[in-house]
């Protein structure tokens, strides 16, 4: 069905549910008009009729007037009331009557968190953005297997591998040519243009190179590599609240070896540290600086920094450490 058929039907549905409402709204003042005309009827034909044949005359008395004024006004006063209870008014964002409580508990105020990391989206380089729900699940995706020992190909395959069913061999084609090209140079694959469009709007194998570079820079973005000639790494990542900055230092002083992480945290957090059976963990109440550290005789192959911040996300960040001699 086209836009403009289903314009019209939305138009026509409008119409009759537009049409439906101001006949109820005729059909309701018609009702309050007719009653309060009848009375005014009743009301003035028992001050103005003239009396029937046969009939004693009655007399109205002067100081008598405003008595039967205010029962007149009683009398409509109550059958407005019944007609609001019989059909009471809705606020305009309202389809159907709502009970609502008399005092909401504080608990219960409590916002639901949100993806925090998301908006780390804008830090990359892509030719356009990906929509909140791919980028989510990429990332996801990126944090089940940033730790993962299969080389970097692959790993990205399996990351996008469940937007593309039965795509394997394209994937792993797109896959290779985001490996031996840098952002700068995307721009000679043919099936990744200078974007002006949405991603919806890209064909199949542009999805999956754009969803593949992000993926790539995700993963770069969270692994942490370290060696004796590079002892020092630092990472950015930005979330709802602010920037998270962290550094992670190589510290050796002859058999023993330490790792010490320092974060500059946007909001109150914890880091957690974690290595061969060993953990160290650090928690802050505020915003600020924080720093956890982890000793031992030599390294291992992996570590891994979980970053919490229970305001903006019921998940961590997970961060990779791979230390090398």
């Amino acid at each position: 069905m086209n836009s403009d058929s289903e314009s019209s039907q939305y138009q026509y549905l409008g119409w009759l549910l537009t049409d439906d409402v101001k006949n109820n709204e005729q059909s309701v003042e018609c009702e309050e008009n007719d009653g309060v005309k009848k009375l005014l009827n009743e009301a003035t034909a028992s001050k103005s009729s003239e009396p029937k044949l046969g009939e004693t005359p009655q007399t109205l008395q002067l100081g008598e007037i405003p008595t039967v004024q205010d029962r007149f006004q009683a009398v409509i006063k109550r059958r407005l009331q019944i007609q609001v209870q019989d059909h009471p008014p809705l606020f305009p964002w309202e389809t159907q009557l709502i009970d609502y409580p008399d005092f909401v508990d504080e608990p219960s105020m409590t916002l639901v968190p949100t993806w925090g990391w998301m908006v780390q989206q804008s830090k990359l380089k892509l030719p356009c953005p990906l929509p909140e729900r791919v980028f989510q699940q990429l990332l996801e995706q990126c944090q089940a297997l940033v730790t993962s020992s299969v080389p970097l190909g692959a790993k990205l395959v399996q990351v996008v591998e469940n937007f593309f069913p039965n795509e394997s061999q394209a994937l792993n084609d797109i896959a290779g040519l985001v490996l031996r090209s840098t952002y700068r140079s995307v721009g000679t694959l043919e099936t990744m243009p200078n974007i002006q469009s949405d991603y919806s709007d890209l064909q199949p194998r542009q999805q999956m190179a754009l969803s593949l570079l992000a993926a790539k820079q995700l993963l770069e973005n969270l692994t942490l590599p370290l060696s004796a000639s590079s002892p020092v790494v630092e990472r950015q990542w930005l979330t709802t609240v602010g920037n998270l900055n962290i550094r992670v230092e190589y510290q050796s002083v002859g058999k023993l070896t330490k790792l010490l992480v320092q974060a500059e945290l946007p909001v109150k957090g914890t880091l957690i540290l974690r290595g061969s059976g060993t953990l160290a963990m650090a928690t802050s109440s505020t915003s600020g600086y924080l720093s956890v550290e982890l000793g031992c005789e030599q390294l291992n192959p992996t570590y891994t920094l979980e970053v919490e911040f229970p305001e903006i996300d019921q998940q961590p960040l997970l961060f990779v450490i791979n230390p090398t001699v």
